[in-house]
């Protein structure tokens, strides 16, 4: 038997397959571009094609999977919001029918993220840490005691759904003020452009975050979870706002803030000593993490609550496939349903 892990990470615009050695270290991967408006079984066969590509060998210790939400969670049954042909769509029950006689485990993209950290990146060595990404939609993931917290239905750690401004824009979810409303890329973008933005005024250079690793995917932390399209985007925001635009620069502080509220809340509810930002609009560094300190001191004034650290998360674009492997390799932290 293999003491590699098969590693899955499922999102709306790339599918990745990999290969993870049980120290966490990928030594091979494949990705393929997300079909666009494909079908349930257009989807499953591109899957099946990167797995091919793949050749995994035989007896692998496991296979974990990261995919984006809703699910019915741990049976795996998936309807990704990004992924139209996938609704209820039973991908853990497939894989384990391809896969027989090991575990197959799967969570969310984001708590894949959250575990990611925790485990191999900034995140080592928190007993009490909220991972979070903050790109196209904004996620997280909680670790208390050392160990991932699930919830009653897999969904602990939502941070992007606590509520920040109850006056606020309205939300996917239905409901109006949440975090993932006002700090998302594209809600962030449409913003500033209400206030009369226009992208590349200040005369900016080209967006932070561009540059593409081997195979045209932009390189750093969380860059293929976060592709807009147009020009009015979030990335292009940031690189006005550096450039000094003034709504730019206001509509970085309001996400910055938001992020600051959304955390303290976090941090007198759970008492965590860290927080892991990541995604791609954490990339904007100070021009998002200075006001988001701002607003997170003002509202941590209890003395447990001060000493949390905020950093920007440490793993690059293969922390999908690391934080869904963790799910095998390292279960009894980060797997609790059982096989």
């Amino acid at each position: 038997m293999s003491d590699l892990t098969l590693a899955v990470d499922i999102g709306g615009t790339k599918f990745a397959a990999g290969l993870v050695e049980p120290d966490g270290r990928v030594v091979a991967a494949q990705r393929s571009a997300t079909p666009r408006g494909g079908d349930a079984e257009t989807l499953w066969k591109t899957l099946t094609g990167l797995l091919d590509r793949l050749e995994p060998p035989p007896g692998v210790a496991g296979v974990g999977i990261g995919c984006g939400g809703p699910m019915t969670w741990p049976a795996g049954e998936v309807s990704p919001l990004n992924m139209g042909g996938w609704r209820g769509f039973p991908l853990r029950e497939r894989l384990a029918a391809r896969f027989p006689g090991i575990p197959v485990r799967i969570h969310n993209d984001a708590i894949c993220l959250a575990v990611a950290e925790h485990w191999r990146g900034a995140g080592r060595g928190s007993a009490a840490m909220l991972g979070m990404v903050v790109s196209t939609g904004v996620g997280g993931g909680l670790i208390l005691g050392g160990r991932l917290i699930d919830g009653g239905t897999g969904n602990a750690g939502h941070i992007g759904h606590v509520v920040v401004d109850p006056g606020g824009p309205p939300c996917g979810c239905g409901g109006n003020g949440c975090l993932e409303a006002i700090a998302r890329g594209p809600g962030l973008a449409a913003w500033a452009v209400a206030q009369g933005w226009s992208p590349g005024r200040a005369g900016s250079p080209q967006e932070p975050g561009r540059a593409s690793e081997p195979g045209g995917e932009p390189s750093g932390q969380g860059g293929e979870l976060y592709r807009e399209e147009g020009t009015a985007t979030a990335r292009r925001l940031a690189a006005d706002a550096a450039a000094g635009d003034p709504i730019a620069l206001a509509a970085m502080t309001r996400a910055g803030r938001a992020l600051g509220v959304a955390i303290a809340s976090a941090v007198n509810l759970c008492d965590l000593d860290l927080v892991t930002v990541g995604g791609g609009l954490s990339q904007a560094g100070d021009l998002l993490f200075g006001p988001l300190e701002k607003a997170l001191r003002e509202h941590t004034r209890m003395g447990f609550a001060g000493r949390v650290r905020v950093v920007p998360a440490a793993l690059g674009q293969d922390a999908g496939l690391v934080g869904a492997a963790a799910l095998v390799i390292a279960g009894d932290r980060y797997w609790s349903p059982g096989p």
